[in-house]
């Protein structure tokens, strides 16, 4: 099995920044990409950021020059720095990670449970 575990959410005041963190753990064979998404009330699950695990990185545009997304490879974990948060910005972010277990011969895609960001004064 392969888990996904995210820590770092909470409630910001517009402006502030929040560091979201995601673990993948467990029959890790590879890592493909890692990354997140976000759902907001009454909307659908969108894009934020992902990263390759040879660097390439594709961001929202709605986020791009406020959120910067770091994979550490060795601790299997990736990490989305948020600035100037904005209150459309709140939503449930989710990690996502396109993983290869070591007992199959193929990439799977894996989620965590979601870490909920608010952002309101």
């Amino acid at each position: 099995q392969v888990q996904l575990v995210e820590s770092g959410g909470g409630l910001v005041q517009p402006g502030g920044s929040l560091r979201l963190s995601c673990a993948a753990s467990g029959s890790i064979g590879r890592i493909n990409a890692m990354g997140w998404y976000r759902q907001a009330p009454g909307k659908e699950r969108e894009l934020v950021a992902t990263m390759t695990t040879g660097g390439s990185i594709n961001y929202a545009d709605s986020v791009k020059g406020r959120f910067t997304i770091s994979r550490d490879n060795g601790k299997n974990t990736v990490y989305l720095q948020m600035n100037s948060l904005m209150p459309e910005d709140t939503a449930v972010y989710s990690c996502h990670g396109q993983i290869r277990p070591y007992y199959v011969g193929y990439f799977r895609d894996y989620w965590g449970p979601g870490t909920q960001v608010t952002v309101s004064s």
